[in-house]
């Protein structure tokens, strides 16, 4: 369900840092987002282990952290203005009305959000909306890039397990 065509990581090989970087987080929002393409509202609620995590509250969690890193990072708009929990765990929470179709949306609006926010930024540009206090571009990208891949592994496995039942 992208938004618009994902270059693929092996297209950029000898391309500029940045857009590698882009190209392998696109390629990872892309991986998350379409882990629920093809379930049923059920499936992808559907809870398989004894955490928050499911195949909806995964993709939720991504959309959190778009908004954390490249919206109150870059912004430094608190998370209550920007309307997102106050913590990662709460993130994995799904609501009634949250569906599939609603999901993928937030999610697909929150990484053009993104994208938009860091446009204008070069790869050593500081940010400073963190905790952790002034943070290069190219460490956030590295660090959602991380996370991302971490969660794709687990839509990986809890997919599995679901259509394999």
């Amino acid at each position: 369900m992208p938004s618009e065509p994902v270059i693929r990581s092996e297209a950029v090989t000898g391309l500029p840092f940045r857009a590698q970087f882009e190209a392998f987080l696109d390629e990872h929002r892309d991986l998350i987002n379409g882990c629920l393409d093809g379930l049923t509202e059920e499936q992808a609620r559907r809870s398989l282990v004894p955490s928050r995590t499911t195949l909806l509250g995964l993709v939720k969690h991504a959309t959190f952290v778009e908004q954390v890193w490249f919206d109150e990072a870059i912004t430094r708009r608190p998370r209550e203005e920007i309307g997102i929990p106050a913590t990662p765990d709460e993130s994995f929470v799904l609501e009634e009305q949250d569906t599939i179709a609603s999901v993928q949306r937030a999610h697909l609006q929150a990484c053009a959000a993104s994208r938009r926010a860091t446009a204008a930024l070069q790869l050593d540009d500081l940010v400073y909306g963190n905790r952790r206090g002034p943070l290069p571009l190219r460490w956030v990208y590295l660090h959602v890039l991380r996370e991302l891949a971490q969660h794709c592994g687990h839509a990986d496995i809890l997919r599995e397990q679901l259509l394999t039942r």
